[in-house]
């Protein structure tokens, strides 16, 4: 999958969404992957950002698919851990090889991120992690107090009553 593939999923192109191409690419070259078609690959990203885009097309790890993993500690950094040979590696960006006078010029900053040198911009380092578990697929219960289908297993009890978590916090 190319950039500008990547860029029309996204919506536009930008700094964020080049880092997370570049880490992306690394970890799969590291990993010698292609891209999952169902849960081969299962990705553990460390942020939120725009970079998480690009995983989810090159790696083919979705929330949807259950093999893209959020961890909220704001940093730029993933894992991707390979079912097959039960092997993963972490990368993380240090932007080294990009210069600072580059930041306020979003185009040229772009440009560097996708033709600096791998080295230069991430690190890749093979992680030894407990192999995370296969997408569960959960029944759906409706809430006692809205009547919407819950996944069974984000209900919670109050009062003796299953409810969805928007209904639990205001109850």
């Amino acid at each position: 999958m190319t950039y500008e593939q990547i860029v029309s999923f996204h919506g536009h192109s930008c700094p964020g969404l080049a880092i997370g191409y570049r880490m992306s690419r690394a970890a799969l070259e590291a990993l010698q992957s292609l891209r999952a078609e169902d849960e081969e690959l299962v990705a553990i990203t460390e942020n939120d950002a725009c970079g998480v885009d690009a995983l989810q097309c090159l790696t083919g790890c979705t929330f949807g698919k259950g093999n893209l993993l959020f961890r909220d500690y704001g940093k730029q950094a993933y894992i991707l851990y390979s079912r097959a040979s039960r092997s993963g590696v972490r990368v993380v960006y240090h932007g080294n090889g990009v210069p600072r006078e580059l930041r306020s010029d979003r185009p040229a900053r772009i440009k560097k991120i996708l033709s600096a040198e791998e080295c230069d911009l991430v690190s890749v380092t093979r992680v030894t992690i407990p192999e995370p578990e296969p997408a569960r697929i959960m029944e759906s219960q409706p809430c006692a107090s809205c009547g919407e289908r819950v996944m069974s297993s984000r209900l919670q009890e109050r009062a003796g009553k299953l409810l969805c978590i928007p209904c639990r916090e205001q109850h």
